[in-house]
């Protein structure tokens, strides 16, 4: 299934603003980060487990096993983040 994934401030200066990826049926918030952090390079990096990072999926705070449906957008950002 396709998801649109979206980063906020420095997850975006190190991955860019969004992407649009394939994501197994049924993919949990925190599957889909492995799955990205899978990628290797900035992705595991800007992603890393171990990080304080906050998810919104279609644009509501969510844990990470809120389940993730066709065309969902998801974001993934710092705890904190400036106007």
């Amino acid at each position: 299934m396709k998801l649109t994934v979206r980063y906020f401030a420095s997850i975006r200066e190190a991955l860019g603003p969004v992407e649009t990826i394939e994501a197994p049926v049924a993919s949990t918030v925190g599957s889909v980060r492995d799955a990205l952090i899978g990628r290797g390079g900035a992705h595991a990096s800007a992603l890393a487990r171990g990080k304080a990072l906050r998810t919104a999926l279609n644009q509501v705070l969510c844990d990470e096993a809120a389940v993730v449906e066709e065309g969902a957008e998801l974001a993934f950002f710092p705890p904190v983040t400036g106007g």
